[in-house]
């Protein structure tokens, strides 16, 4: 091997990927190369003269060690049975005092040996089984007075009981190894002769061991042995410089006081990276699915917010027809009432006639009365002006009678001639009295006559507006549906040039009804030109149109005459 080559027990250039495990279970491959023998194994061969040999100690510890015991208790029960006597027992307590001593022994160690059978000891008891043990030593020792006095005729008291304690205490490290066996959790000791040869090292050999839990001794040799010679081999590779060598290159020491082989502290970087790759990859999985299901719930909002609008449409589609129903019921109640106002304005424009000539004839009648009085009263002005002319001339001739008398004494006759000129007079003042009554009087006459004529020619101007203004709808109308009816052929000729559907047909026809009405869907959004296009085209002209019977249907073709309109169909 040269100086750059890598040693055997160190890890290869590639390393092979394994999982990061505890120390006391790593994979074979760590504690055990393929291949390798421990000296252990190689100094101590199994045999099969080994084999019976073992056997034949067990056997003799089978039954050696429960005749030990029954004879330590019998010489301890009847050793304690008079020494309770002694400390005032009495005859049927005195017996039972050994048994519950020594039982206490048996029954403390039972239950500690039971407990680290089920992984769940408690120092307590073998404490107090020891307790009980130093108890019937020291009853023994001193049942014969003394200890002082005579050690050895003490010690023999108590040595029985002590047999009897190394017996059980031999059975409970047995049970105890082979427990640890069986669960895989024993435990090499330390060999005596390297704490002689290493008192120094060995201590924190034994700490390593504990503390990282290697239960093998060979497995710890063999991991020392790996780490003094990576670190050589880094030593001779960089002239004895270990500073030049990179972090993982350096990862075998640093990574030892926690229990690391030299394979896993150089597999460490690349393991985590690959962690740090898996985490990475879970994050992103996270994210999508996390993008994945905010994807799905917008669909199925979306889905949902479809659904509702179809059924508030199917629902808008059922009571726009009722709607359209009723508006055609009262549109046809209009129109009826429309013609019988039109009735009505025929015949209330008949009354009216009927009325004014009424008027004209009574007008013209009392301008005739009128005249007539005139008439009679120029009559009986001329009359008395005739009278009253007479009544001067006979004044006259009365004066000229009375002058021809020589005026010398006024006469009865002349007085009554006067006094019946006067009544003369008086009498023609009232008539040209009664003559200006009856002139103001038909002056009043001519002037309702005036306004007479002048409401009639009022009515009459109305009348031809109204029938002006008629006729100009008519004349819009007739130029409106004239236009329709242009733009409905060129669309009619254009859709049968595209070889169109019937059904894109109706919709087509949806929408032009709509223009027509008076949409400008120009710069309107779609919900906009659908809520205008329903409010100019109700269910019933559409279904009139398409000439379909479903309301379902008709309130589609709306929809898509929406869409339709939204994306800049013009005829």
């Amino acid at each position: 091997m040269t100086i750059t080559d890598l040693p055997r027990t160190a890890a290869p250039d590639d390393p092979v990927s394994y999982a990061q495990t505890a120390v006391s279970g790593a994979p074979e491959f760590v504690s055990r190369a393929p291949g390798f023998v421990s000296e252990t194994d190689k100094r101590n061969p199994i045999t099969s003269g080994s084999d019976r040999l073992t056997t034949a100690l067990s056997v003799a510890a089978v039954i050696g060690g429960p005749l030990i015991g029954a004879i330590g208790f019998a010489m301890s029960y009847s050793t304690l049975a008079k020494k309770a006597l002694s400390w005032g027992f009495s005859q049927d307590l005195a017996p039972w005092f050994p048994v519950g001593v020594d039982a206490s022994i048996i029954v403390f160690l039972a239950l500690d040996l039971y407990l680290i059978r089920k992984d769940t000891p408690w120092p307590l008891l073998r404490m107090a089984a020891h307790v009980m043990t130093f108890a019937t030593i020291w009853f023994n020792a001193s049942s014969q007075g003394r200890i002082t006095d005579d050690p050895v005729r003490a010690a023999s008291h108590g040595v029985m009981p002590f047999l009897f304690v190394i017996g059980v205490e031999a059975a409970r490290r047995l049970f105890i190894k082979k427990t640890q066996l069986e669960a895989g959790t024993a435990t090499d000791r330390i060999p005596f002769h390297r704490w002689v040869l290493a008192p120094f090292a060995t201590p924190r050999f034994y700490r390593r061991m504990r503390l990282h839990d290697v239960t093998s001794y060979p497995e710890m040799i063999r991991r020392q042995q790996e780490l003094t010679g990576y670190e050589q081999w880094l030593k001779r590779k960089y002239n004895g410089d270990l500073s030049k060598a990179s972090e993982d290159e350096r990862l075998p020491m640093k990574m030892a006081a926690h229990g690391y082989t030299v394979a896993q502290a150089l597999a460490m970087p690349e393991q985590q990276e690959r962690e740090a790759e898996k985490r990475a990859e879970e994050a992103e999985r996270r994210r999508l699915d996390a993008e994945t299901r905010r994807e799905v719930a917008l669909k199925r909002a979306e889905a949902d917010r479809l659904e509702a609008d179809g059924e508030l449409e199917a629902v808008r589609a059922r009571v726009e027809g009722k709607t359209a129903q009723a508006r055609a019921q009262a549109k046809a109640q209009a129109n009826a009432a429309e013609r019988a106002s039109e009735v009505e304005e025929q015949a209330l424009e008949t009354t009216l006639v009927a009325e004014a000539r009424a008027r004209q004839a009574e007008a013209d009648h009392k301008a005739a009365q009128a005249r007539e009085a005139k008439a009679e009263a120029d009559l009986r002005t001329a009359e008395l002006e005739r009278q009253a002319a007479r009544k001067r001339k006979e004044a006259a001739e009365a004066d000229q009678v009375a002058a021809a008398e020589a005026q010398a004494i006024e006469t009865q006759t002349i007085a009554e001639a006067r006094e019946a000129a006067a009544e003369a007079n008086r009498r023609a003042a009232e008539t040209q009295r009664a003559a200006a009554e009856t002139q103001r009087a038909t002056a009043e006459a001519n002037r309702k006559t005036v306004e007479e004529e002048r409401r009639q020619e009022v009515a009459l101007a109305d009348i031809a507006r109204a029938k002006k203004e008629a006729a100009e709808a008519e004349r819009a109308a007739a130029e409106t549906r004239r236009a329709v009816a242009e733009i409905e052929a060129r669309a009619a000729e254009a859709d049968a040039a595209a070889k169109l559907t019937p059904r894109q047909r109706s919709v087509r026809r949806v929408a032009r009804m709509a223009l027509a009405a008076g949409l400008v869907p120009d710069g309107l959004a779609y919900d906009d030109i659908h809520r205008r296009l329903c409010e100019l085209v109700s269910i019933a002209d559409v279904q009139l149109a398409a000439d379909v019977s479903s309301t379902d249907t008709a309130s589609k073709y709306r929809q898509e005459a929406a869409v339709l309109l939204a994306d800049g169909y013009r005829p």
